[in-house]
């Protein structure tokens, strides 16, 4: 077990929560060890009047952590694992998946309208393109505008403009006890969310043996099955975190079933597929899902939406 363990973490409330959480969980574990928070600012975080989607998305918000990580100035990264990129550099690995909080997106309204209830033409806040195109898909009279923030930003925002509503993750709402400002649990098996949305993602060095002991305990099998088949399909489309990809993967039994989707920007062409299978067979399954899109025509899609990017 180390002795000390330095996290490397955002400075947003949500990220301080949860490198809290998993500071807290280390120390009711092993009281003896000092475990010491690192505050580390992201390209995603200074740059905060520019659609990410116009960014880039290659380690927008995990880069700069990911570098203090491999000179040793941290030992441990704590990330929302949806804003990881698929490949981590060589050096590194995601060592543990905690159990996963609820996975959805939510709805934030004013007068908590659910979606349906939003008057034609109304103004709905997102940063997203996977939920600005779900959101056209399901409902194409909307006005879908761009916002960018932390969660408490985002929803000062919508509080201060003529907006009707927001969408967030659930998650990040439950952890910072925010749920009463949530007006509708948008289903995930229908508006799919991010791939591996709710879940958290420890990153240590890959020879790092000592801390990957330390933190096995956190580990949680179910959540690793179901994000690794939504991640296998976000790599093998090549979608980074800003490209219209959702999937959600839930367990019944012995079962992992897998529902994906690519939309057009437009969200008037959505794609999706789905699959069933053990829940060991969790790559394989998003493998096929994925294979099923692209021979539907989401290639197509996806290569359009690099283009105009």
């Amino acid at each position: 077990m180390n002795k000390k363990i330095t996290i490397g973490t955002r400075g947003s409330r949500l990220a301080l929560w949860q490198s809290e959480w998993v500071k807290a969980a280390l120390l009711t574990k092993y009281p003896e060890c000092e475990v010491t928070l690192k505050i580390i600012h992201t390209i995603g975080d200074k740059i905060l009047d520019t659609a990410l989607s116009k960014i880039g998305d290659k380690g927008l918000f995990t880069k700069e952590i990911e570098e203090q990580l491999l000179d040793g100035t941290v030992d441990l990264a704590v990330h929302s694992l949806k804003d990881m990129p698929t490949a981590t550099p060589d050096a590194l690995k995601i060592a543990v998946i905690t159990a996963r909080e609820d996975p959805a997106d939510a709805l934030v309204s004013k007068n908590n309208l659910p979606l349906e209830a939003i008057p034609s033409g109304a103004i709905v806040l997102t940063g997203s393109l996977r939920r600005r195109a779900q959101l056209l898909h399901f409902r194409d009279d909307l006005n879908i505008q761009e916002v960018r923030g932390n969660v408490q930003t985002r929803l000062q925002k919508l509080d201060d403009s003529d907006a009707a509503a927001i969408v967030l993750a659930a998650a990040g709402l439950k952890r910072l006890g925010l749920t009463d400002r949530i007006s509708q649990r948008l289903d995930p098996a229908r508006f799919l969310p991010a791939c591996g949305q709710g879940a958290l993602a420890l990153e240590i060095r890959s020879n790092d043996t000592s801390t990957a002991k330390t933190i096995a305990f956190l580990d949680d099998r179910m959540s690793r099955a179901t994000v690794t088949a939504e991640r296998t399909v976000l790599a093998r489309l090549e979608g980074g975190c800003q490209i219209p990809i959702g999937a959600y993967a839930q367990i019944n039994g012995d079962q992992l079933h897998l529902r994906a989707m690519v939309a057009d920007l437009s969200g008037k062409n959505l794609i999706d597929a789905e699959a069933c299978d053990a829940i060991d067979q969790a790559e394989a399954i998003g493998n096929t899902v994925a294979c099923e899109i692209l021979k539907k025509g989401g290639r197509a899609i996806l290569d359009d939406i690099i283009e105009h990017l």
